[in-house]
């Protein structure tokens, strides 16, 4: 479904992606960990298409070049992402951002779904005004269920949640995944792993995936910290 080449990313002369390799498979799980400005959340920026960086290498979504086409093109096509800190839309109701990229929908279809986000008495609600990081995070996985993109690209959508927060987010991904829609999920901590379907984990330190494997490494990564693999690299 998408295959990353020898990816490098840059902003002026400062080198942040070294050359990334990665292939995701249909309806996969991937989780991205890694210390601070290891470069996995400019992986994200790079994907989805941020023209604040330079890249070079090859990026194919379902077998087309994605790497050489505009941001918006890349969201036609299925890349969908969701941020850290999502900005709130004084004016706009969720409901009518929703009808923004989708058009008509049909009105028990989206009353059906909101229920399950737990977000229907917020249809009719500013998006993202006075919402807690919780349920921000739930909004942009309601919106994330409603486009089916055939990527999401998840930065560090457990940053500043409680725990009981982080299982309810996790129980949604895991609920509303399919075979259609593939998953990075960039995190530093395993907290939200240990919740989650995870098909692969890598490991990035420096710009470069330096290890990739299964669950295992989550529970590495837990008793051992970053530190074991900067000193390897």
């Amino acid at each position: 479904m998408l295959k990353v080449k020898n990816l490098k990313a840059s902003i002026g002369e400062v080198e942040i992606l070294k050359g990334i390799d990665l292939e995701i498979g249909d309806g996969e799980l991937h989780a991205v960990m890694g210390p601070n400005g290891s470069g996995k959340s400019t992986l994200c920026h790079v994907l989805m298409g941020n023209t604040d960086y330079k890249n070079e290498g090859a990026v194919t979504l379902n077998g087309e070049d994605v790497l050489s086409i505009p941001q918006f093109d890349r969201a036609q096509k299925g890349i969908f992402q969701s941020f850290q800190y999502p900005v709130g839309l004084p004016g706009v109701t969720l409901r009518e951002f929703i009808q923004s990229f989708l058009g008509d929908i049909d009105e028990a279809e989206l009353i059906e779904l909101s229920k399950r986000f737990n977000l229907d008495e917020f249809l009719d609600r500013d998006v993202n005004v006075d919402l807690s990081g919780g349920e921000k995070k739930r909004s942009e996985l309601f919106q994330l269920s409603l486009m089916k993109p055939s990527l999401a690209l998840l930065d560090e959508i457990d940053s500043g949640l409680d725990i009981d927060a982080i299982k309810s987010v996790a129980t949604l991904i895991n609920e509303n995944r399919d075979e259609n829609t593939s998953y990075i999920l960039v995190t530093h901590y395993s907290r939200i792993l240990k919740y989650l379907d995870v098909d692969k984990v890598h490991i990035v330190v420096n710009g470069k995936i330096v290890k990739s494997g299964s669950n295992e490494l989550i529970e590495e990564v837990d008793s051992g910290g970053y530190t074991q693999y900067q000193e390897e690299n």
